[in-house]
């Protein structure tokens, strides 16, 4: 009887150590877990602030480029920024003609002032043009299509 109580014994401490160390186990498993999920929450974290922060400079960029624009005296004609001013202030002037010229409903021989001002830019604007890289003059010639297209229906 002695054997079977001291094998019960035995055998009941075993359970018992065993038991703790599985709970250690345990509990250093569940806190390499804790500190992973922690790890990859700051790698999310860092990136969607990297994402944020590029998302607002875009945004700032596309602000800056809608506010160099400038709206000509034509309506639906936006005049976009260049490095040399003359060239912005040529548009200016080129738009506020063909304003003029469309409400003298494209009749330049009624209005000499008219004719002679529409002769004066499209010198000066064929001297400007030369000084321009390839990126202005497309631009140049976007803008003047535009304009000259706003004209054609006062022929």
């Amino acid at each position: 009887m002695k054997r079977v109580i001291l094998s019960a014994l035995v055998v009941g401490a075993l359970l018992a150590t065993s038991c703790k160390k599985a709970k250690e186990e345990t509990k250093d498993a569940a806190e390499t877990a804790v500190e992973a999920t922690e790890k990859a929450a700051d790698k999310v974290s860092e990136a969607v602030e990297d994402t944020a922060t590029k998302v607002v400079e875009k945004t700032e960029e596309a602000v800056d480029k809608v506010a160099e624009a400038v709206e000509s005296a034509l309506d639906g004609v936006t005049i976009p920024s260049f490095d040399n001013k003359e060239v912005e202030e040529h548009l200016k002037n080129y738009a506020t003609y063909a304003k003029d010229y469309i409400a003298a409903k494209g009749d330049v021989v009624k209005n000499a002032t008219l004719a002679k001002k529409g002769v004066e830019l499209a010198q000066k604007g064929a001297e400007l043009v030369k000084n321009l890289d390839d990126e202005g003059k497309k631009k140049f010639n976007s803008v003047m299509s535009a304009i000259q297209a706003k004209m054609a229906p006062s022929k």
